[in-house]
Formats: structure tokens, sequence, C-alpha cells
């Protein structure tokens, strides 16, 4: 078990990563001592699989637990959904000392924490991510939000959790898709903040693809370490902390074009990475060959990084609703591997060629 330590001021907690830790949760979670019931949120797959397990542990905690459910995946992510949940927090005569608990993956975490964030005000809310995506990345940080026609994760609010708790087990039941999916967020974590997690991915990725818990744990693990290290010096994405944005800039417009029915997160962001490589070598802030070993890394994870491109002029216009825009739009580039740069002054024209080298119309 490793525990990390997120620091922001007001309030730090814990991520707990783990093998098996889901039906121990008790022995893990901060003390509720006002709370009398767990909101447990998750999607009907994910709570049939885990819910009766890990209300067993809240029980033991103290905790009713009560599941509410919600669609999968992003069609979780809208405003009818957290209105139909607030009212269910209201018939349940939820509390503001009661805890809501994101079981599932990042939309679920998104989706509950803004949940938590807003209902009377603010309740606490526990993590428990089981998808790869969440645990290295969503879960971690406090960012919630649900996405609206126009655009991803748009209405939103920082909203720090109580604790959270990665149980590595739960990726043995992730499909191929949804596991490559979350590998391309640890590529991404290689690539700009730790050098070493890059070169072992390069070196061997047969126990990696193999889901072996230990080497799990240790994956998870030093991704969460590096996002906590950003987020306790940068918790509202004034600074260093929009160095994770890599790659998403292009991603998120993808899955908006797409309607969230198209690529994957994790797919999305793969092909961002590439954009946002040829962009940094194309500005020459980095030398030749990022672009070479960003495609060879992802196609070795199983990731497609072609394929057709909406046309290049909407998707210019999806980057002004970028949560990045300032005046323009800003992009996070690489002078190296481990030397990410947020550049506000890449020429539209660039931006617009290189999309259309990779296939935009």
């Amino acid at each position: 078990m490793r525990r990390i330590q997120v620091e922001v001021p007001g309030k730090g907690y814990e991520v707990v990563v783990g093998a098996g830790i889901l039906s121990a949760i008790d022995e893990v979670l901060p003390s509720f001592p006002r709370a009398e019931k767990a909101f447990v949120v998750s999607d009907l797959v994910v709570g049939e699989m885990l819910f009766p397990q890990l209300s067993e542990g809240l029980q033991r905690a103290g905790l009713s637990p009560v599941h509410l459910s919600v669609p999968e995946g992003e069609e979780a992510k809208t405003l009818q959904t957290v209105d139909a949940l607030y009212r269910q927090l209201a018939v349940q005569e939820a509390h503001r000392d009661d805890v809501v608990v994101a079981l599932g993956g990042g939309a679920v975490g998104d989706l509950s924490g803004f949940l938590a964030a807003t209902y009377m005000r603010g309740m606490p809310v526990v993590q428990v991510p089981t998808t790869l995506t969440a645990q290295v990345d969503a879960s971690i940080g406090g960012k919630t939000a649900v996405n609206l026609p126009e655009g991803k994760n748009l209405v939103g609010a920082f909203h720090q959790p109580s604790a959270v708790v990665a149980d590595v087990l739960s990726l043995a039941s992730l499909s191929d898709r949804d596991f490559r999916s979350g590998m391309a967020e640890v590529a991404k974590y290689g690539l700009t903040l730790d050098p070493e997690l890059l070169s072992l991915l390069e070196t061997d990725l047969a126990p990696i693809t193999a889901r072996a818990p230990g080497v799990m744990e240790e994956l998870v693990g030093r991704c969460a370490e590096a996002k906590a290290r950003v987020v306790s010096a940068d918790e509202r994405d004034a600074g260093e902390r929009l160095f994770l944005n890599y790659g998403h800039t292009l991603g998120h417009a993808l899955e908006r074009l797409d309607s969230f029915a198209g690529r994957s997160h994790g797919e999305a962001i793969a092909v961002g990475m590439v954009f946002a490589a040829r962009l940094s070598e194309a500005m020459e802030l980095s030398d030749e060959g990022l672009v070479a070993r960003t495609t060879r890394l992802l196609n070795s994870i199983g990731l497609d990084v072609t394929g057709p491109l909406p046309v290049a002029e909407e998707i210019v216009d999806v980057f002004r609703l970028d949560k990045k825009y300032h005046g323009g739009v800003r992009f996070v580039l690489l002078a190296g591997v481990g030397e990410p740069r947020v550049v506000e002054d890449v020429p539209q024209d660039l931006v617009v060629a290189q999309l259309k080298e990779m296939g935009a119309q």
C-alpha cells in the first residue's frame, strides 16, 4: 500500500493506492464523526460489481450506504443528471455532513465531485476510482465538472476530496480499450513530469499490459505522486498544473466534436499529444524526434494516433471554449521530455497547417 499526501491550503488529504483495499476501506478512510450516510454514485455495471464489498467497509466505518445510479461514461456528466441526484439527496434527507462517494471512472468522479461541491453548499466527497484514467489522474486534485453541448467540463468547481482510495485490483475488469485509454494518461506523465516513468514504459510493457497488481501499484503510485506534487503547488490551474493538460486541448475538442461518442478520452488525448509534439517541433521549441518518439510510445501501448479528423476550422472554433483560453489559445508544449511549457503565441495558421497534415479537412 502506498500513501501519498496532497497538501492544499486549508485541507490536506491522502491518496491511498493498493491491491484489495476496497473491501477494507474503513481502515483507510478519514473519520467523518458527524456523518450518518454515504451516498455512493456509480453506474449500474460498476455498482453491481463493487457496491456490495464497498458497502461492508462503509458500514464498518459507521456509514449507512445508499446507492445512487447514473448513466455510464460521459453521458452522465450533464446538468440534468445533477438535478436528478440533487432531488434524490433531498428525498433521502441528506445532510451536509454526510459523504458522497464516487465509485467508478473519471466521469463519475467529475459528476460526484460537482454534486458534493454544490449540494447544501458543500459535502465531503471520497473518490474511489476504478479505471486507470481515474486512478492516475481524474480523481486527484479537486477538479469537478459537468459538460454542456458546447463543450466539455464548462460547468464546475474546485472541490478537494477528503480521500482518494485506488484499488488496483479493480483494473483487472477493464476492457482492453479502457485500459489503453488510461495508459494515454500514464504516457502523459512520462512525457511531461516523470522521464523515469517514460523509460519504464519504453523498456518493458509486458508486466503492465498483464496488469500485475504489484506493477500497477507502482505505476499508479508514481502518477499519483506526480499529480500530488503539482496540485500541492498549484491548486487552481494558475501555473504548473496547466502542464497536466498536455494533449488535452485537441483531445477535448475531438471529444466535443464527436459528441463524446467517438474516440475515448484516452484515444483523443493520444492524438492530442502527437499534435502538441508536432507544434513543439514546428515552433523549434523541441528538437526533432519528439513526434517520432511520442508516436512510437503510443503505438506500443496500442493507441492509434491516425484516423480522420474534423474540419480544421471547426476544431479551432472549439479551441476558443477551452478553459486555457486567455485572449488566444494557449497550448502546453514540450521543450523536451520532462520540460513542459505553456505557450500563448502559437500562430493560428501553424495550428491549422499541423491539423491538416494530421488529416483534418
